[in-house]
C-alpha cells in the first residue's frame, strides 16, 4: 500500500456520459494506508446501518474490500485511490451515495457462450444483493492487491470462479477492458468468450453451486435479449447487455 500523501481528485464532471459504455485504455487503482475519511466521518452511521441491514438478513458477513475515495477518467485511463474499509461501510455508502466522499468501482466479466449467450447468475436469498441478476462479480478485496495496485484481471477471474467454478483462462477470445457508470459506480468489464454453448456452461455452473456447501447464487442464466424487465437486474446490466448483444461485441 501507499503511504504518500494523497492528492488525486475526482472530476466527475469530465466522466463520459452516465451509462454510456467507453473503452478503457488503461487502469491504476492505488490502495492507500489508513482508514477510509468516509468510515471516520459516518462511523456511528456506519455501525447504526449495519445493525439494521443483520437484523434483515443475518448471513450478511462484514468483510473486507476496497472502496475508493476518489476516481480520476481521462481519455480513456481511470485513476483511483482506495482504502480497505469494512463491507458495512459499502452497505451505507451504496444506501447514501455520497459521492463527494466515496465511489465505488468493481470488475464485470461478461462470459458469452459459443452460440452468443450472456451467462448470467441469479443471486441467493442470503446474500447483500438477493435475487438479482448479473454476470458473475464482486468487489474488489485485499486478495486483489498487487504491490499496492488493485488487479482488475485477478478480481474477475477469482469472483467467477468462485461463484461458478468457471476458469476465466479458459476463454477463447478476451475483450479490451470498457467502462460504464451510474450514479458513482463504475463499472470495468471485460467479455470472455468461451467455445462452450450456453446449455453446456450452465451445466458445469450447476454442477458447482450443487458441489459448493455455501453456494451464493441460485442458478445461471443464458440471456439472449437486452430486455431491460426481463429479469431483475442490477442497473448497470441492461446497458451492458444491449452492448454485448447488439453491437457485435
Amino acid at each position: 500500500m501507499h503511504d504518500f500523501k494523497s492528492k488525486l481528485t475526482s472530476n466527475m464532471s469530465e466522466w463520459p456520459p452516465e451509462r454510456r459504455i467507453f473503452p478503457v485504455t488503461g487502469i491504476d487503482l492505488r490502495v492507500m494506508d489508513g482508514p477510509h475519511p468516509y468510515c471516520i466521518s459516518e462511523q456511528v452511521a456506519i455501525s447504526a446501518n449495519w445493525a439494521e441491514e443483520l437484523a434483515a438478513n443475518p448471513a450478511l458477513y462484514d468483510g473486507r474490500m476496497l472502496l475508493p475515495r476518489a476516481i480520476a477518467i481521462e481519455n480513456g485511463v481511470i485513476r483511483g485511490e482506495s482504502h480497505i474499509v469494512p463491507f458495512s461501510a459499502f452497505l451505507l455508502w451504496r444506501k447514501t451515495r455520497p459521492v463527494d466522499l466515496a465511489l465505488h468501482l468493481f470488475g464485470l466479466p461478461v462470459i458469452v457462450s459459443s452460440d452468443g449467450a450472456v451467462i448470467a447468475i441469479r443471486m441467493g436469498k442470503h446474500t447483500s444483493n438477493p435475487g438479482r441478476v448479473y454476470c458473475a462479480a464482486g468487489s474488489l478485496d485485499p486478495d486483489d492487491i498487487r504491490d499496492g495496485i488493485c488487479d482488475m484481471d485477478c478480481n474477475m477471474a477469482r469472483e467467477v470462479l468462485e461463484e461458478t467454478g468457471v476458469a476465466l483462462a479458459d476463454a477463447e477470445n478476451v475483450s479490451e477492458f470498457h467502462a460504464l457508470h451510474d450514479r458513482g459506480v463504475i463499472t470495468v468489464l471485460r467479455v470472455y468468450r468461451f467455445a462452450e454453448t450456453a446449455a453446456e456452461l450452465i451445466e458445469r455452473i450447476g454442477r458447482h453451486i450443487a458441489e459448493d456447501p455455501e453456494p451464493e447464487i441460485d442458478e445461471a442464466l443464458a440471456i439472449r435479449s437486452a430486455e431491460p424487465g426481463l429479469h431483475t437486474y442490477l442497473p448497470f446490466m441492461p446497458p451492458v447487455l444491449e452492448w454485448v448483444l447488439h453491437s457485435g461485441r
